[in-house]
C-alpha cells in the first residue's frame, strides 16, 4: 500500500524567471573583466617572483650565468606585457606558451624548472576558472545546428 499520490508541480510552481541562454553563468557583473584580471594578476605575480628570485638563487649556491639571468628577465618582461594585453583573445594562448618557455628554461637552472612547474599549475587553474566562468571557448562547431551528420 502506498500513501496518497502527490500531484506533479503545477504550472504556477515553476519559477517565472528561468535563466536565458545568453545570461552569464556566474553572479559577477562583468565576468570577462574578472577573468582578465585573474590572468593579468597571475602573469604579474609570475614576473615579480622571477625577478625577485634572481638574487636568492645566486646567493644560495646557484651559479646563474649572464645568459640565464637574461632569459629570466625576458620571460618576466613578456609576462608583464601579456598581463597588459589580456583583452586580446590570443593572450591566453601566449600565456600558456610562456609557461612552456619557463619550464624549458629549467635546462639552464633547476630552480627555473621548479618555478615553471609551479606557475604552469597556477596558469592551468586560471584557465580552469576561466572555463567555469565564461563557459567553453567558441569553436568551429559552436552555434551550428546538428552535428556533422545533420
Amino acid at each position: 500500500m502506498t500513501g496518497p499520490q502527490r500531484p506533479g508541480p503545477e504550472p504556477d510552481d515553476v519559477p517565472a524567471e528561468a535563466p536565458t541562454e545568453g545570461a552569464p553563468r556566474s553572479g559577477l557583473r562583468d565576468p570577462e573583466r574578472a577573468v582578465r584580471g585573474l590572468g593579468a594578476a597571475t602573469l604579474g605575480l609570475e614576473a615579480l617572483v622571477l625577478l625577485l628570485g634572481i638574487q636568492p638563487i645566486r646567493v644560495l649556491g646557484g651559479d646563474l650565468s649572464g645568459a640565464t639571468i637574461a632569459v629570466v628577465v625576458v620571460i618576466a618582461v613578456a609576462a608583464v606585457l601579456l598581463a597588459g594585453m589580456m583583452r586580446r583573445p590570443w593572450a591566453w594562448h601566449a600565456g600558456t606558451v610562456l609557461q612552456g618557455a619557463l619550464i624549458l628554461s629549467g635546462l639552464l637552472h633547476w630552480s627555473l624548472l621548479a618555478l615553471g612547474v609551479i606557475f604552469a599549475l597556477v596558469w592551468a587553474y586560471a584557465l580552469h576558472v576561466r572555463r567555469l566562468i565564461l563557459g567553453p571557448a567558441p569553436g568551429p562547431t559552436t552555434g551550428r545546428r546538428g552535428g556533422p551528420d545533420a
